[in-house]
């Protein structure tokens, strides 16, 4: 019963999101079609209504799979924003390039952009409306569901107490099941303890129960198997508490891998639609790059042959995402015999940890210095980008026996791809110590965005052209 209301809710909160995005769209064009209006005359409205066999298939695939209809109770409310607005504004992005790939030269591109901005608003603000009602109405005892606590330790206990505290999630606990031998004493108040995990049968019977929540210790699993297949059978839905896995900063999972269910945990970023785009980003910026810089690339290796001995491209091997070792390619800056040179000079390091750099060092050539102030010597990585190696963010790769010495900590910064800039990058390079870098590698990872990528980009360029931390 609780599961075909589900349904009722989200396909008629499906439907609502289709009939205000269509409503707008009219709306939008009525608001722009009127006289004296700053964008212009529009052609008649039926030039504009076959857009709508475009829009509604779309906003269909795009909500679905952004999954605002799935159960939002005990979501974050900015969760739910976020799945509805990414889902319309990809959608107003995926209107405007249907438009152009169709070459409908017609269709008002202000038009576009006025519906695709009021939609947005529009969906988000619905979200908005409903989940202020609906967790007003939870807190007050309405729309409830039954919960039943498998469990009386710190675990079950603490998750009775955020029940408490979460009442706009509207689950009302009806009691403990001990797992406990009756002599160990339990952390919940015994006038909630309704029996033991023989009671299981007899409590789902005599109750209306609608979740029970297993909160057990890891020795007691075995013996609440079968009563999770109990649960399945009478069609309770059921949660396993998974405390007891430690783990701070990993985000986790649950997957079917052939009908097998896993708990995944990890700690990089979700391999979701936004890093489809970072790739597809990486692949196009790169391509397009090296295509219309060619000249200068042409001109970078003809001035380093005519200037000092030796090849025109710097070969080394790198470390990459989770170890993978890979060629890296930099344009030479430095004289033939600079890595046999590197252990006179290593007394002269002024970076501490594993990492050698020197500020004014001798092996780089005149034209190598040039380059390198303005990370012109970087350039050939957009092969290694377009190859896959890289990404035109992330943090930077390093040599084999950098990571040998490596504290086990700072291994994490090799769990994404590298990249040809990073935090590091546009926070003073050469001017912050190792730890420091780390650390900063380590919250581009727990912190990423496509937006962050976006940021520092932007902070890349200033830092390149004024030189900074370079050396």
């Amino acid at each position: 019963m609780m599961k075909d209301h589900a349904k009722v809710v989200a396909a008629s909160l499906f439907v609502a999101d289709l009939v205000i995005t269509i409503f707008i769209f009219i709306g939008t064009y009525l608001l722009m079609s009127m006289p004296n209006h700053m964008f212009g005359t529009l052609l008649p409205l039926e030039n504009y209504l076959w857009l709508l066999l475009f829009i509604v298939p779309a906003w269909t695939v795009l909500l679905q799979w952004s999954g605002t209809y799935r159960s939002q109770r005990v979501s974050a409310p900015l969760q739910e924003i976020i799945q509805v607005a990414r889902a319309a504004i990809l959608g107003g992005i995926a209107l405007f390039a249907f438009v152009g790939l169709t070459k409908s030269s017609h269709i008002s591109r202000p038009f576009l952009a006025v519906f695709a901005t009021i939609d947005v608003v529009a969906l988000v603000m619905l979200r908005v409306t409903l989940r202020t009602a609906v967790r007003t109405l939870r807190a007050h005892g309405h729309n409830t569901r039954s919960v039943l606590i498998v469990g009386t330790g710190a675990g079950a206990a603490a998750h009775a107490e955020r029940l408490t505290l979460n009442r706009h999630w509207g689950h009302r606990l009806i009691g403990f099941l001990s797992d406990q031998e009756k002599e160990v004493q339990s952390t919940v108040p015994a006038n909630l303890v309704i029996g033991d995990l023989e009671s299981l049968r007899h409590v789902l019977c005599e109750y209306v129960v609608d979740e029970v929540v297993f909160s057990v210790t890891p020795q007691r699993l075995p013996a609440i198997a079968p009563l999770l297949l109990h649960c399945e059978q009478v069609g309770v839905k059921t949660r396993l508490a998974m405390d007891f896995f430690p783990h701070r900063i990993a985000r986790v999972e649950m997957e079917d891998m052939d009908g097998c269910p896993m708990l995944t945990f990890s700690t990089t970023p979700p391999e979701d639609f936004a890093m489809v785009v970072k790739r597809g980003i990486d692949i196009v910026f790169s391509a397009l790059f090296l295509a219309s810089f060619s000249w200068l690339f042409l001109a970078i290796a003809a001035v380093i042959k005519l200037t000092s001995k030796g090849p025109v491209l710097f070969r080394q091997e790198r470390v990459g995402m989770n170890g993978r070792r890979f060629t890296f390619f930099k344009f030479r800056s430095m004289v033939m015999d600079a890595d046999r040179r590197k252990a006179e000079l290593a007394h002269l390091n002024e970076m501490d940890g594993p990492v050698f750099k020197i500020k004014n060092d001798p092996r780089i050539t005149r034209v190598g210095r040039f380059l390198r102030k303005f990370s012109l010597d970087e350039l050939p990585q957009m092969w290694n980008v377009l190859r896959g190696d890289m990404s035109l963010v992330g943090p930077r790769p390093p040599v084999p026996s950098e990571v040998e010495k490596y504290e086990y900590w700072a291994r994490r910064r090799l769990s994404v791809r590298p990249g040809i800039t990073c935090l590091w990058q546009v926070s003073g390079r050469n001017h912050i110590n190792f730890q420091q870098w780390m650390e900063l590698d380590l919250a581009y990872i727990d912190n990423w965005t496509l937006g962050l990528d976006f940021k520092i980009l932007l902070k890349t360029v200033p830092a390149v052209l004024g030189g900074r931390g370079a050396s």
